[in-house]
């Protein structure tokens, strides 16, 4: 048996029903859609939070809480492993950061935070740092420094 001898079971195969071609079709004029109304119409169904006329239930229910967006603060955040693999520097600050290309932006500062070890001792110049990352630098001797926003 060869791919081009296969063919489809006897009956499983129809031609599609063309409609809207003309009387001779017996599905001309209305397209099987009936007289007017909305279902005849091109794009005539109803969104799925249709109602019947009704209210939705999502404009029914009352809004509930407080959104926060426009005051949140967006750190730049870097994890003390980013900062061990930076080698000969002992002073880091957002400025060397972002003229090394280790971060991108800074909108609201910079975070430190404590994923990872430091072997050495570093001064970091931040504008704010998790506990566990404050424990761990000066465990190891180094320095931290509170920038103001």
């Amino acid at each position: 048996m060869k791919i081009q001898d296969l063919s489809p079971a006897k009956g499983s195969n129809r031609k599609a029903i063309r409609v809207g071609r003309g009387p001779g079709s017996r599905h001309g004029k209305t397209s099987t859609k009936g007289h007017k109304g909305q279902k005849s119409r091109s794009g005539g169904t109803k969104g799925p939070m249709f109602e019947g006329g009704q209210t939705t239930l999502q404009r029914r229910l009352p809004k509930r809480g407080f959104k926060n967006y426009p005051f949140k603060k967006q750190y730049a955040i870097l994890n003390l492993k980013d900062i061990e693999r930076l080698q000969g520097i002992d002073e880091i600050t957002p400025d060397f950061l972002i003229q090394k290309k280790v971060i991108k932006d800074i909108k609201d500062g910079l975070k430190i935070l404590g994923v990872g070890e430091i072997s050495r001792p570093f001064t970091i110049k931040a504008h704010a740092f998790s506990s566990s990352a404050l424990n761990k630098i000066q465990a190891s001797g180094g320095k931290v420094e509170v920038l103001q926003p």
